[in-house]
């Protein structure tokens, strides 16, 4: 299936669609917003730490990787959906934006917030 809304465009990753299957920091919608991560040590140092979080993670590979953005796949352990996971290092604000969304169907069960709260305690804990 080809992956469209992908990447950084203006400061801005895209937004969630209407589906409640997406959480992102850019999004207005409180249903569906949580909080960027703050910088640990500079913009390499965090990318190298978001990257050993996804790295731990089964079913799960990075797809691009370059200055200030990360995209990643995750699959679900028993229906094995495939979720895009993007993270943009904001060098100006000092921080984190993401964005996780699956890819098919309507509700995802609340997987991708799940996903990005154990994500952001794991690197909180770095």
């Amino acid at each position: 299936m080809a992956k469209q809304n992908l990447g950084v465009r203006d400061g801005k990753l895209a937004p969630c669609p209407s589906s409640p299957n997406c959480v992102s920091t850019q999004a207005e919608d409180e249903s569906k917003h949580m909080e960027p991560l703050a910088f640990k040590g500079g913009k390499q140092a965090t990318k190298d730490k978001l990257k050993s979080i996804i790295e731990a993670y089964p079913k799960t590979e990075i797809v691009t990787e370059r200055g200030d953005y990360i995209h990643a796949t995750f699959k679900t352990k028993w229906l094995k959906f495939t979720d895009d996971v993007e993270f943009y290092l904001n060098e100006e604000e000092q921080n984190v934006h993401f964005r996780s969304a699956s890819r098919t169907g309507y509700s995802d069960l609340g997987k991708n917030r799940s996903r990005m709260n154990e994500i952001t305690e794991s690197y909180n804990k770095l």
